[in-house]
């Protein structure tokens, strides 16, 4: 009597992309939770305007900040310098400088940041923690030297064209929000469609056998470092044509949130790997949390518990995507 097994056919598990699109459930949940709490003011177009508009300086800083983590290195200077480029613009305006002359020397300020971080990691051996964090605090000493300790105003009537630079609308949006967009859009096509995309992701996975292939890791990390240095002078020329006032600590609060972009961005799109549409879901997911407590009535200091909790849940994340690859 021959005995007949029965194989039961496999089931089909429905994969809703929990695993690279969780950020995108949770955000839309959060859409919908302040939508039925507070309709009247988050349902609002100026509200969306707004996060948009406010969000937009994050994410040319954070943007700029995947460079180096792809590469392996921390740039912790990413505040100072949005602070230095800050504080420099209005320094040069104010003492008669056009604005080409104040723009550029930021930028130029941003590339030599991004140059002295390359020198302290990349010649001097130094941890880039430990290094960027040194740099970062010469650069806050800078930024009160620039402004003497004190804070300078542009008045609106003085410097028209230089506000128009960022407050300029288009489609309703300033020009701020497409500056981020166009940002990441270059970044993006550098880091999924060129070899030098390439060569970060590789330093960053193993420096050592990248250099053992022939990669400059030197060189690939320097590069890294100066387009992060000037992505955040960038973002600071943003800022003071958005704001038009400059202090010794304007860029203070970009620092946490940019890296709890990035770090939870990496747990999203592409997880485990640092990437642009994973930053900028990181980004108004955070944007979103944040102004609907803020419109809701939560306390000044939601932000920074907001964003804190979210660094460390998204390095968390992170850790665990990379254990489960492993």
């Amino acid at each position: 009597m021959s005995e007949i097994q029965e194989v039961a056919a496999p089931r089909r598990r429905i994969n809703f992309g929990f695993d690279k699109y969780s950020g995108i459930y949770v955000w839309a949940l959060l859409v919908l939770v302040f939508a039925l709490w507070i309709p009247d003011l988050f349902l609002q177009t100026s509200t969306v305007k707004q996060v948009l508009t406010f969000q937009a300086i994050s994410a040319i800083v954070a943007l700029g900040l995947i460079l180096p983590v792809a590469a392996g290195a921390f740039d912790l200077t990413i505040a100072g310098t949005l602070t230095v480029s800050v504080c420099f613009t209005a320094w040069a305006l104010t003492n008669g400088h056009g604005i080409v002359v104040a723009a550029g020397g930021s930028l130029l300020i941003g590339i030599i940041i991004g140059l002295a971080n390359s020198l302290v990691v990349v010649k001097l051996k130094v941890n880039s923690f430990i290094g960027t964090l040194g740099m970062s605090s010469i650069l806050i000493a800078i930024a009160y030297m620039i402004t003497d300790s004190s804070q300078i105003v542009l008045s609106t009537s003085g410097y028209a064209p230089f506000f128009e630079f960022a407050r300029t609308e288009l489609f309703g949006l300033p020009l701020s929000v497409y500056y981020a967009a166009l940002i990441a859009l270059v970044f993006w096509w550098i880091l999924e469609y060129t070899p030098g995309g390439r060569y970060l992701y590789a330093v960053g996975g193993n420096p050592v056998a990248s250099r053992l292939a022939g990669v400059r890791v030197g060189r690939v990390t320097m590069i890294a470092f100066v387009a992060s240095g000037a992505s955040s002078a960038f973002a600071g020329i943003v800022y003071l044509a958005t704001i038009g006032t400059a202090t010794p600590d304007s860029g203070s609060g970009y620092l946490l949130p940019a890296f709890s972009a990035v770090f939870l961005g990496a747990t999203q799109i592409r997880p485990g790997r640092v990437n642009v549409l994973g930053t900028l879901v990181a980004i108004f997911l955070l944007a979103t949390g944040v102004t609907g407590l803020q419109l809701a009535g939560a306390p000044s200091y939601v932000t920074q518990l907001f964003n804190g909790a979210a660094l460390i849940v998204a390095v968390a994340l992170a850790a665990r995507t990379a254990r489960r690859q492993a």
